[in-house]
């Protein structure tokens, strides 16, 4: 406590308010390095992966249809999102990189990682229950654009995005973006 005088001498104690320092992830979001590495990586591996899907559209359609998600018939919902999916990769993973609606991309990434990584690993236990093999033996191409993977190296990859991109969702740094407003 900070003494203080008052004009006629006597000492008057006034507490001084103290300013909590700020946590370990605060202090480390001010570096600006988790945002950037998050951008960059996530974005990365979006533009990678929308690519090679365009590469092969044919393929990615019937990787698509193999997770029985969307109805197959009238075809206008599978054909649709074999077209539009990667064009939304794209722009999100532009987005990223350059810093521009860095929220908002990245909530989109998060909503479809949320979205795939369930469905790839039902589809993994589907074919562990009928083949009988060991889980982490199993490798099938999910659609991603990578071709044949082993499952529990595609689940980690996925969990790992959705940690880089809730940094992107949840973080204030703008360092190194042309967005500059959190």
């Amino acid at each position: 406590m900070a003494e203080r005088q008052s004009g006629s001498g006597a000492g008057v104690a006034v507490a001084t308010p103290t300013v909590p320092s700020p946590s370990l992830i605060r202090r480390l979001d001010q570096t600006h390095v988790p945002m950037l590495l998050a951008r960059l990586v996530v974005g990365g591996v979006f533009l990678y992966l929308a690519f090679q899907k365009l590469g092969d559209p044919i393929l990615f359609l019937k990787n698509i249809r193999e997770y029985h998600l969307l109805p197959e018939s009238p075809p206008i919902f599978i054909n649709l999102t074999a077209v539009a999916l990667p064009w939304i990769e794209i722009v999100c993973g532009v987005l990223l990189i350059i810093g521009l609606w860095i929220r908002p991309a990245a909530l989109i990434v998060l909503g479809m990682l949320l979205a795939f990584t369930p469905a790839i690993l039902f589809r993994a236990i589907d074919v562990y229950t009928t083949q009988q093999i060991a889980f982490c033996a199993i490798a099938f191409d999910c659609g991603c654009g990578t071709g044949a993977i082993n499952i529990c190296k595609k689940i980690a990859e996925n969990g790992s995005l959705i940690l880089l991109s809730l940094v992107g969702v949840l973080s204030h740094s703008r360092r190194f973006a042309i967005d500059r407003a959190p």
